[in-house]
């Protein structure tokens, strides 16, 4: 039977992300997560390759310090097989480098997989270094920014977007591919496959599991700050005696402040 790995992120939903006005810091914690629209669509890919091809399992995985079973839970509804989740207080502060040691690790434990799908980047720190990485630790030919992949046989072929050009890469598998938003639109589960994942097992691994080494999780990076851009408003009323002036006078002001050009 083949096997299909697709890597998810619970990440932050930065379209509801708020703002200290006082201070510029983003108030993360307190922000709503939920499946990284990147990773939707590689989960998505790999449903469509199952339903093709069949004899196919879809396991999915994540690596997070919270409680991630909401979106195994909508990954399952989606129609994934499986769900694994790397949950320890330790991999809080993870970063790149460690969330793909510890992928890679969950990957040994579960077993020989045909293809890996990660999704291109991550919506909420769009690093795009995670399925790279991983592998690499793995050892496996990778593809990346897909916007096409066909199976056949031992076969993994895609299609990706360069600045001025369309390239085609084919590689054996086992393999890892990371996807990109133009693949596919991701279906949204009935109310009957929702309510068939609540009743799914999601297995539950810690630290200790996977026998991770601490100096390997520990991050590499350190994050010293994250503002948001500093706004300020000119407040500037523009008006006149009838539209055609109130225009003149807006083209002149957005000129001057060099918005659009002559």
């Amino acid at each position: 039977m083949r096997k299909i790995i697709v890597c998810l992120k619970q990440a932050v939903d930065v379209s509801q992300l708020k703002v200290d006005s006082t201070t510029r810091q983003l108030l993360i914690a307190s922000a709503p997560r939920k499946m990284s629209d990147f990773d939707k669509n590689a989960l998505e890919e790999a449903i469509k390759i199952k339903e093709k091809l069949g004899d196919t399992e879809i396991c999915t995985m994540t690596v997070s310090s919270e409680d991630a079973k909401a979106v195994l839970r909508e990954a399952l509804a989606m129609g994934a097989d499986r769900a694994y989740l790397v949950s320890d207080p330790g991999l809080k502060d993870v970063d790149t480098s460690g969330t793909a040691y510890v992928l890679a690790e969950a990957t040994k434990k579960i077993g020989e997989c045909s293809l890996i799908l990660c999704g291109e980047t991550s919506l909420d720190s769009f690093s795009g270094l995670v399925g790279p990485r991983l592998a690499e630790l793995l050892n496996l030919p990778q593809m990346t920014s897909a916007r096409k992949i066909t199976v056949e046989g031992d076969t993994v072929t895609v299609e990706r977007t360069l600045e001025e050009a369309v390239e085609t890469m084919k590689a054996k598998m086992p393999a890892l591919v990371s996807i990109t938003r133009e693949i596919n639109q991701p279906r949204i589960p009935s109310l009957m496959m929702i309510m068939k994942a609540s009743k799914k097992e999601i297995v539950a691994w810690t630290a200790s599991d996977l026998n991770l080494q601490k100096d390997k999780i520990a991050s590499k990076i350190e994050l010293v700050e994250v503002l948001a851009p500093k706004t300020e408003r000119k407040k500037i009323k523009i008006t006149g005696e009838n539209p055609q002036e109130i225009a003149d006078k807006l083209a002149k002001a957005l000129i001057q402040e060099g918005i659009i050009g002559r």
